[in-house]
């Protein structure tokens, strides 16, 4: 029988119940696009004081209150994406505006997005990482909200008495972001279908992966934690089994080769029933060094299951020729799932080889600034700004420029010229003119705003 679900290539000679792999397909989720955008600031009130009995009461705009962030926060109590599925838009609460007798509008309330342990954000047009979420609890900022405008009554001085203008509140932050979840575990289970990862996993922990006698049981990958001793525990992940042609979207394991990435080894199990063992490794090698990582530079445990049916010569011969393919410094050894052959020498040959990658990673840790770019709070940007000339006019680009044009209320004269005063202090004025600005031209700054010269 073959199957062809909605994004899977279809896959000759298995057969997997249709109803089965389109229910546990769905049911996990580990990439996903969303939109975020965060609050929008408040605006500053424009407002005069106006009781009867007081003279000369002067201006009492309040500021606007500041937009909220949207959070991502790790935890533990998930391990899907699925609640995005349908939840393609992140939206915080913007600021209240600013209110009359100096009253501050309400700040937005801080939007917390619980998503998996494991979770990576990045922007989906660029690709640049804004966080990756690798410990429960962990926080990171993914879009600022906007700050809230100042009221008329902010600007009061000696020298403006009587501000007839108020800011606009900021935008929040805007972005189209991909999340993708790379499991964290110690350990990741590759092989071929019915290799036996699932019953391995089920020996071997306190996982309870399904079990059947047709190849794919496994559409999603499996978590188990595996006791070594009282003191010391290692996390395995289960992986759906792969075949020729993965990488390039053939099957259903190239969809979740991604977690192996994050594991210290991959524990590569074969079935002894293959016709050749040998083939059997190297079809899974292919598959893991086409997927573009560096899966392939992992350190590898080769486990040649059910060997049950066999006796030791047998096994010993098919070990030997998995030693021709096999690197030199990767363990091979047998063992019967089933039967829970060889499965002490296992753990504790699969402990040891994690540790030693787990030091090694730690080491690197020192000596190398492995810091992931994540936004967070922070002063405003002081990157130069630039005039460049344009047909009918002058561009001004500038973020912090920009953030004051986003401020600017340009129905209001007063508030254009506050920002022409701004624009003076900072030498753009000058250079409009060096660059022969002329009366009646457009100025614009950034792509949203503009005033005539």
């Amino acid at each position: 029988m073959s199957i062809n679900p909605q994004g899977l290539t279809r896959v000759k000679c298995y057969d997997i119940p249709l109803l089965h792999v389109i229910l546990m397909v769905m049911n996990f989720i580990d990439k996903t696009k969303v939109f975020i955008r965060a609050g929008a600031g408040g605006d500053g009130k424009l407002n005069w004081r106006q009781e009867k009995f007081v003279d000369k009461g002067g201006p009492d705009g309040g500021d606007g209150g500041h937009g909220a962030n949207v959070v991502f926060v790790a935890s533990r109590n998930q391990n899907t994406l699925v609640a995005f599925r349908y939840q393609k838009e992140i939206l915080a609460d913007p600021g209240k505006p600013g209110g009359t007798n100096n009253k501050h509008g309400r700040s937005g309330k801080h939007m917390l997005v619980q998503v998996p342990v494991g979770t990576i954000v990045t922007e989906t047009e660029t690709g640049k990482v804004l966080a990756d979420l690798t410990v429960d609890g962990q926080e990171a900022i993914i879009a600022k909200g906007g700050k809230g405008g100042f009221g008329n009554a902010h600007f009061v001085s000696s020298r403006r008495q009587t501000p007839n203008f108020a800011e606009k509140g900021e935008e929040g932050v805007e972005i189209d972001a991909t999340l993708e979840l790379k499991m964290i575990a110690d350990v990741g289970l590759v092989g071929l279908p019915n290799a036996g990862k699932s019953t391995l996993l089920s020996r071997i922990s306190n996982a309870r992966p399904e079990i059947a006698d047709y190849p794919f049981t496994t559409l999603r990958p499996n978590l188990g934690v595996v006791d070594i001793s009282k003191e010391s525990s290692l996390l395995f992940a289960d992986i759906p089994g792969l075949i020729e042609g993965a990488a390039e979207g053939k099957g259903l394991g190239h969809e979740f080769l991604r977690h192996v990435e994050r594991t210290a080894v991959i524990l590569h199990l074969i079935d002894i029933y293959n016709n050749d063992v040998a083939e059997a490794y190297q079809t899974i090698q292919d598959e893991l060094a086409a997927y573009g990582t560096k899966l392939i530079k992992k350190p590898q445990i080769v486990v040649l299951n059910k060997i049950d049916g066999f006796d030791k010569e047998m096994v010993d011969d098919l070990i030997a020729q998995l030693q021709v393919v096999v690197p030199k410094n990767s363990t091979v050894l047998a063992i019967s799932a089933v039967a829970g052959t060889g499965l002490k020498e296992l753990k504790y040959t699969v402990a040891k080889v994690v540790a030693k990658q787990r030091a090694k990673a730690e080491k690197a840790k020192v000596t190398e600034d492995e810091g992931v770019p994540v936004l967070r709070l922070s002063a405003e940007d002081d990157s130069p700004w630039e005039v460049v000339p344009v047909d009918g006019g002058f561009q001004i680009n500038g973020a912090k420029l920009e953030r004051f044009a986003g401020r600017t209320n340009f129905d209001n004269e007063e508030a254009v010229q506050r920002l022409r005063a701004i624009m003076r202090k900072t030498g753009i004025m000058h250079a409009l003119l060096r660059q022969g600005v002329e009366p009646g031209q457009t100025v614009y700054i950034g792509k949203k705003y503009q005033f005539t010269y």
